[in-house]
């Protein structure tokens, strides 16, 4: 049976990956000493107070300043190194504590500890509620954490039918099941691929891996503190969702493989859906259910461009998220056609193998410095996370709290700035001279490829890429080719070039990106008075939070328009929040007896009015930039403008005045 109800074994607040006991830590003063001196000093301090429940290590002298994110990230929160000196003495002194009084664990933690640590770490950002919010949500060792299955759904519904259908197996049908088990909702689960994971076993590309630090990407739930890379490759990450699927509980039945929703149809007199799924084997089926939950991913459906004799070409073509591994590189002419993120990570992975390498770049991409992207975790980074209780926790947390201000500072435009289209602002502008300085170090001697290098766009106006050196080193191949001409057509064995230039090419790669507008598609979605989802919208796609839509009852997307993360957030936490609003959602409509709930036109338009007045501020929203955030209409739909605490903020509460409730 593939309809979940009422599990009683589901892990909770974060039991998933966390370790009971902790290895009993027997290292020497010296070792310890060399631990502490690899340590990020705000995270050892915070877990060694949580560990010792003892807030009086965290001296004011030595809190965080926590200055604006740069082109470099600032060690240990921006400490001088007098406060360095003296974290590092405290550290040392709290740890031979744990060692010596063989603490091996941590309950949950008081309040008041909780709160004196989050606002020691965060140098006094706590304050704001919806900043203290996010943190608990999130660090999941706090008293109130989450408070997302304080309730049963037996006890609500009183016996009262109610089943939900979720669509799409990827990282956000996980988090829609995981919140909606804990609560004790039915559910039925169907996924179009044969397998779990999402993007992260559709895209298997050579150099696939996080362009986020790891500790940043994993859910709340189900936290892990033993990542192997720095930046984890794609198969750990389908790995880990891998593994928090087993440990929830759940099994092959558990989801409808190979099943697909193609048609969704709200019958107002009952208050629920219709769904039409059809199988991989063409057969279809029709069920009812009384409301729908969509994580079908936000770039999931490749954009491949047309071009004039493509289909004469007689090589192989593919698309970065469609590879074919039959296909051997080695000593052929590859074309990549793009420059953006799959790119960056494919290029450096193949140059060394191919003959000869041919990138397209319609438009070069600004990167951010980090040495570590292909680095494993260091040995002491992994002691650390093994043996200090709960140190990957305050890590991850650590990481987080970074993204909530992220690099905003820098995306934000000036007005009356003289910069344009260079740059948007101050901060914007100095930003762009110190990443330029490194193009510049990187690119010595090659003035060809500086040139086309460095981007006539303000940096943060589109996805910036992680920078190790490795795609400058690509691009310096001797093999390798940068073409800015363009593409303009295809013969049997060539690429023309805008310069009528014909390329003799093997193969060709699409590393194009996909279509990030055509939300749901190619779903047919009928609501009230039998409106079409994609007739509604228009081709701009809204939604309050990117959750609920006008006209479509109990339907809940997950990563929906303007969710997107760019200069800062977390897609797992941005995922969370939509399944835990659908859930109160859910709530709210069984307390009030409904049989579904609505969400009024008023509400999504002054919500939308809300994201678009912050959107056109920012580097991605100025008229003269042109990027995938944007749809036809040049409006931004993809973007979460704000701090992701303000997310945590909207999402908080279902205001019962932002809805219809049908009886």
């Amino acid at each position: 049976m593939s309809t979940i109800d009422a599990p009683v074994t589901t892990p909770r607040h974060g039991d998933l990956f966390w370790i009971e006991e902790y290895p009993a830590i027997t290292e020497s003063d010296d070792q310890l000493r060399e631990y502490v001196a690899k340590s990020e000093l705000p995270v050892l301090l915070a877990s060694l107070a949580a560990a010792l429940r003892d807030t009086s290590i965290l001296e004011t002298a030595v809190r965080p300043p926590i200055p604006p994110m740069g082109p470099y990230l600032d060690p240990h929160g921006g400490m001088t190194l007098e406060q360095q000196a003296r974290a590092r003495e405290i550290g040392f002194e709290a740890l031979k504590r744990v060692r010596d009084e063989r603490i091996r664990s941590v309950d949950t933690l008081p309040q008041e500890i909780a709160d004196e640590i989050l606002d020691w770490f965060t140098d006094g950002r706590t304050q704001d509620p919806a900043y203290a919010g996010q943190l608990k949500h999130e660090l999941d060792i706090a008293p109130d954490k989450n408070g997302i299955a304080d309730w049963r759904f037996e006890d609500v519904a009183k016996g009262r039918a109610f089943e939900v259908l979720i669509v799409g197996a990827g990282v956000s049908g996980i988090a829609a099941a995981w919140r909606l088990q804990e609560a004790g909702i039915p559910f039925t689960w169907i996924e179009g691929a044969h397998t779990l994971g999402g993007t992260w076993w559709k895209n298997h590309y050579p150099g696939v891996r996080l362009d986020t630090p790891t500790y940043g990407y994993s859910f709340s739930f189900a936290q892990r503190t033993d990542w192997p890379h720095q930046f984890a490759q794609g198969h750990e990450v389908l790995e880990y969702l891998k593994d928090t699927f087993a440990k929830a509980g759940w099994t092959e039945d558990t989801v409808e493989l190979n099943t697909k929703l193609t048609k969704a149809e709200f019958h107002q007199e009952t208050g629920t859906w219709t769904a039409t799924t059809r199988t991989g084997d063409g057969r279809e089926r029709t069920r009812t259910f009384h409301a729908i939950m969509t994580g079908v991913g936000q770039l999931d459906h490749p954009f491949i461009p047309e071009f004039p004799g493509q289909e004469t070409f007689a090589g192989a073509q593919m698309h970065s998220q469609e590879w074919d591994h039959s296909v051997d590189l080695k000593g052929k002419k590859v074309a990549v056609i793009g420059t953006g993120a799959s790119a960056y990570q494919i290029v450096p992975a193949i140059a060394d193998d191919v003959e000869q390498l041919y990138v397209f770049q319609r438009s070069a991409p600004w990167m951010l410095p980090a040495p570590t992207y292909h680095e494993l975790m260091s040995e002491a980074a992994q002691w650390l996370h093994a043996k200090v209780p709960h140190y990957g926790h305050w890590f991850r947390l650590w990481v987080t709290a970074g993204g909530i201000d992220g690099r905003l500072h820098i995306a934000r435009a000036e007005d009356g700035w003289e910069g344009v289209p260079h740059s948007v602002s101050r901060a914007n502008e100095e930003f762009r001279q110190a990443v330029v300085k490194r193009y510049e170090e990187q690119y010595e001697g090659r003035p060809d490829l500086l040139e086309v290098a460095i981007p006539t766009y303000p940096p943060s106006a589109k996805r910036m890429l992680r920078d190790n050196g490795v795609w400058a080193r690509a691009l310096k191949s001797p093999q390798t080719r940068v073409i800015t001409s363009g593409l303009v057509g295809f013969d049997e064995h060539a690429l023309i070039t805008g310069d009528g230039e014909k390329l003799d090419a093997d193969v060709v790669i699409y590393a194009t990106g996909f279509r990030p507008s055509d939300y749901l598609d190619p779903i047919e979605i009928r609501g009230r008075g039998g409106l079409e989802i994609h007739d509604y919208w228009g081709g701009d796609a809204k939604g309050f939070a990117g959750i609920t839509v006008p006209g479509f009852p109990n339907l809940f997307m997950l990563l929906g328009p303007n969710t997107g993360g760019v200069v800062g957030g977390a897609l797992h936490f941005m995922i969370e929040r939509a399944a835990e609003y659908a859930v109160k959602a859910i709530r709210e409509l069984l307390e009030r007896d409904a049989k579904a709930l609505d969400l009024r036109q008023e509400a999504l338009d002054r919500h939308i009015a809300w994201v678009d007045e912050e959107n056109y501020r920012m580097t991605w929203g100025q008229p003269y930039v042109n990027t995938w955030y944007k749809n036809r209409f040049n409006r931004v739909s993809q973007v979460w403008p704000y701090r992701t605490s303000e997310y945590w903020r909207i999402t908080e509460t279902v205001e019962p005045g932002d809805y219809e409730f049908l009886k």
